[in-house]
């Protein structure tokens, strides 16, 4: 009896390790990488916390979550690459680092498109915004679940303060490495100097760039006021995050898992777009307290900046990236 008792027991012990192994390898692990500080101030972050709780919480743990803020796994075009060669899982990348990999995206560089907040949702939430994820998911294996904010930009700069065109000019002005931003700011008179994101303050310490442009989330996420004396809100683009999956992976989610996943970029993408929002319409008060010099512009004024930087960047985008989508766009916006 004793032995029949030994025997049981060890019969019991080896099958709830062999389930515990079976459900560990059937575990799904989702690298989510993000480009802000693990900060709770910081929009992306505090969106990456409520999708790793959602996903985990609705899929009983069958998948994992795993947050790499900070650029820990590297910069924006070896996570794009790693997105369509499916060894990142999800990344949520700025509209500068996606280009690389899906080139129509450089259209989002055309200035003064969108006239406020809601104005962008409504376009990138609506047909337009579908039928480009839609597009790219198909040229590229990377699936565009979700658009974020990733600030409306604004020119800063440790010279003077920028009330029209003609105040660029002889600035050297930090963008990051895409062509559409070096458009930009050369139609402006300014002379562009790209430089990757992660070397930006120290570029601006150094005096290799007199200025940059960006929005108040990351102005603030960089401490970049410690570096620019004044800031003015122009606005000339309204800047992106994606909300970026590997095809690869998602297909190979059971349909309660892509329920879940789909669920939580919703729930992250609110989250960002709300912190993020908030942010940029305290821009002033935010920026002034950090002791910047605000200039604020009068739609006349921003009306130059539009006049002198939307064709040089429209027909750049048209000859060099595609008529189409550029059209599409401009359509879409105008239609709203």
């Amino acid at each position: 009896m004793k032995l029949n008792r030994k025997k049981f027991l060890t019969a019991v012990a080896a099958t709830v390790l062999a389930l515990g192994a079976s459900s560990a390898l059937a575990q799904k692990v989702m690298k989510y990488t993000h480009f802000q500080p693990a900060k709770n101030d910081q929009p992306k972050h505090v969106a990456a916390l409520a999708f790793k709780e959602h996903v985990e919480k609705a899929t009983n743990g069958s998948v994992k979550v795993e947050i790499y803020p900070a650029g820990q796994l590297g910069p924006a075009q070896q996570i794009m690459e790693g997105l369509r060669l499916g060894t990142v899982e999800l990344g949520v990348v700025h509209d500068g680092g996606i280009p690389g990999v899906y080139k129509t995206f450089n259209i989002f560089g055309m200035p003064f498109v969108f006239n406020g907040h809601a104005h962008a949702y409504s376009v990138l939430d609506g047909k337009f915004g579908q039928e480009l994820a839609e597009d790219m998911r198909k040229r590229t294996g990377i699936r565009l679940m979700g658009y974020a904010d990733n600030g409306i930009r604004h020119f800063t700069n440790n010279k003077r303060a920028i009330k029209s065109p003609e105040d660029m000019k002889g600035l050297k002005m930090r963008v990051q490495p895409s062509p559409v931003f070096v458009k930009l700011v050369e139609s402006l008179g300014a002379s562009p100097t790209a430089i990757d994101w992660g070397e930006l303050p120290a570029a601006l310490a150094q005096g290799t760039a007199d200025g940059q442009e960006n929005g108040v989330t990351n102005i603030m996420a960089a401490s970049l006021y410690q570096h620019q004396k004044h800031v003015t809100l122009d606005g000339h683009i309204y800047s992106l995050h994606a909300y970026l999956i590997s095809e690869k992976f998602f297909n190979s989610l059971t349909d309660a898992e892509k329920k879940a996943v789909t669920e939580g970029v919703d729930k992250a993408k609110k989250i960002h777009r709300d912190m993020t929002r908030e942010q940029d319409l305290s821009a002033k008060k935010v920026l002034s307290e950090k002791g910047m010099t605000v200039t604020e512009l009068t739609p006349a004024e921003i009306d130059r900046f539009r006049k002198a930087s939307q064709p040089a960047v429209r027909a750049y985008l048209e000859a060099d990236v595609s008529k189409e989508w550029t059209d599409k766009l401009l359509a879409a916006a105008a239609a709203k």
